[in-house]
């Protein structure tokens, strides 16, 4: 099973590459498969990799319910 993890892309690096905002961190991914991303979207990650753009509501609920499975 592959779990895509949501984040707001915050800053664009070289070579296809961006900054990400995942719950308050930030990481180094690629947006070779999701060029047309922009400056605050969020995106769907997976391996280093957006997957898919998604919309803030959606990131949003999927990021309460990863928390929800975190032991307390």
């Amino acid at each position: 099973m592959c779990l895509g993890v949501p984040a707001k892309v915050v800053e664009f690096t070289e070579n296809h590459m961006a900054v990400v905002d995942v719950d308050g961190n930030q990481v180094n991914i690629s947006i070779q498969l999701t060029p047309e991303v922009k400056i605050g979207q969020y995106v769907l990650v997976h391996a280093g990799f957006a997957m898919d753009i998604i919309d803030e509501s959606f990131a949003e609920e999927t990021m309460k319910l990863l928390k929800q499975l975190q032991p307390q």
